[in-house]
């Protein structure tokens, strides 16, 4: 009796003050510089090691910047160059050692070379894609 009391005021309580379903709960996506840093970082060793696939790397990008608030998507987008844009000028770097190195031109781009040009242009278009929702 005491336990079917009990149940019941557990089901009565939950009707007063409903624990919030975190499938309607918004997630909130830190925008820090080490936060941006560190999901580039963890989407280009992905596709370096072979775990994702270019079209998943643009979708991971795509699914991380509709989590952003839309006023934070400002700062976000700088800190995505800012780590893109020195994720180029290292990659870069090695190449041109590797060129003197071994006196041979690279062939054509690497894949990380090409990922990060990718997940360029994904911020561009979100971000051409907010503003434009933003106008509406």
């Amino acid at each position: 009796m005491l336990t079917l009391q009990a149940s019941a005021f557990g089901r009565w309580i939950a009707q007063i003050n409903p624990v919030p379903s975190t499938e309607n709960m918004p997630q909130e996506v830190s925008v820090s510089y080490h936060a941006v840093k560190s999901k580039v970082y963890r989407l280009i060793d992905s596709l370096v090691v072979g775990e994702k696939n270019e079209a998943e790397v643009q979708e991971s990008i795509r699914r991380w910047w509709d989590l952003i608030h839309p006023a934070d998507r400002p700062i976000a987008q700088k800190y995505l160059l800012i780590v893109l844009e020195r994720s180029f000028s290292a990659l870069d770097s090695i190449e041109e050692g590797l060129v003197a190195i071994t006196d041979h031109e690279a062939a054509r781009p690497s894949e990380s070379v090409r990922a990060l040009k990718l997940v360029g242009r994904m911020v561009k278009q979100a971000s051409k894609h907010a503003s434009l929702n933003s106008t509406v």
